[in-house]
């Protein structure tokens, strides 16, 4: 875990901000954005439309973005998390009313961008429960009164996009939120008192089955009987993850090539273009490009990791250490999802998968992660 101390820093120029730029990372991105694009090139059949042409637009204005977000003191932002989160609430709560979506209420249309608010949230969460640590003293970061905010900070959110119902980012929210607690100093002990509420839970969502006080809608409950056995349904609800695990093994280990992969050429594949991409970049690129891609995913967290070690400013080093742990669970979701070892939960995978709110949210995380690393002190 990090343990930080306050610190300040005064303006620096512009060219001092070009230098303390984190390149490497910045690279990383780039690379991951173009591998996306040529991605949803290859589902269209070699068409820059329907997916490639607006992934590459958002891209740019979001990378761009990422850059002036870097440039702008980290204290700024930092002035904004209460506003911003309690912002992320609001539009949660909006987007009961008001949302649209396949089977959930996740978006609100505002006819330029289909906003998901729920992504915002991933970001502001942790940017409250970084402000939050980096103002309370270290003795009583595990006191359980002073354990109450941070728990409401992170379960309210959670409910509220549980009950879209979204199962997938409320988890992801939800895990988020407990890894800044870890990494802040909470005492160990909790955690592990919280995994076995969480078998508990796990316990009662099977045992609330047919029940008047079931826990998981139908449609999440028949989720996750394909989970444990697709053949349940292999032309229904497991037809996703039967066609996901044929396309991962038909890659083998150089792929059939780019453009040549059947199940995602011929339209076997659902949803290729989003959330089981990454079995189309298997199966054309097989198991050295996909370990390409783990490897630059990894790269990229350990650079945040680096980053958030040297940085002695809590507030920038909390919040770099928890988006590094965002990132790496939405592709650890997304990629366990598309073998079959997670249930089907609609996480998408990170700089690849189409969509707008998610990539742009996320170059704005990392925006956010340059600009702690650009003002963190120095001697």
């Amino acid at each position: 875990m990090f343990i930080f101390k306050n610190a300040n820093e005064g303006n620096i120029s512009y060219i001092r901000k070009l230098l303390f730029f984190h390149w490497p990372l910045a690279i990383l991105i780039l690379a991951t954005g173009a591998f996306g694009i040529l991605m949803l090139y290859s589902v269209a059949g070699g068409s820059m439309l329907p997916w490639a042409e607006p992934q590459l637009i958002r891209f740019i204005v979001g990378f761009g973005a990422m850059i002036i977000i870097g440039f702008i003191h980290i204290d700024f932002w930092r002035s904004l998390t209460i506003p911003a989160y309690i912002g992320s609430i609001l539009l949660l709560i909006a987007v009961m009313f008001y949302g649209e979506g396949a089977g959930a209420q996740r978006w609100i249309d505002l006819k330029i961008i289909r906003l998901q608010p729920s992504e915002i949230m991933k970001v502001t969460l942790i940017m409250a429960l970084a402000l939050y640590y980096s103002l309370i003293p270290i003795s009583r970061k595990s006191s359980p009164l002073w354990l109450i905010p941070p728990l409401a900070l992170i379960f309210l959110p959670t409910f509220l996009v549980f009950s879209q119902p979204d199962l997938g980012t409320s988890l992801l929210i939800l895990i988020s939120g407990f890894a800044v607690m870890f990494l802040a100093g909470v005492n160990i002990w909790y955690f592990i008192a919280g995994a076995f509420a969480g078998i508990g839970l796990v316990s009662a969502v099977f045992l609330s089955r047919n029940t008047s006080w079931q826990l998981l809608t139908d449609y999440q409950m028949g989720r996750i009987d394909v989970y444990l056995n697709p053949s349940l349904d292999p032309l229904g609800a497991g037809y996703h993850i039967t066609q996901s695990k044929i396309a991962l093994g038909s890659g083998g280990l150089s792929g059939r090539g780019f453009m040549q992969g059947t199940q995602s050429q011929l339209d076997f594949l659902p949803e290729k273009h989003t959330d089981f991409i990454f079995t189309t970049l298997a199966e054309e690129f097989g198991y050295f490009g996909s370990l390409g891609l783990l490897i630059i995913y990894a790269l990229m967290i350990i650079f945040c990791l680096l980053s958030a070690a040297k940085n002695q400013y809590n507030f920038g080093a909390l919040l770099t250490s928890g988006l590094a742990v965002m990132f790496f669970l939405y592709f650890f979701i997304n990629m366990a999802m598309v073998m079959g070892l997670a249930p089907v939960v609609g996480v998408p995978l990170p700089l690849i998968s189409w969509g707008g709110s998610a990539m742009l949210v996320l170059l704005g995380a990392f925006g956010l992660i340059q600009s702690a690393h650009v003002h963190q002190p120095r001697g």
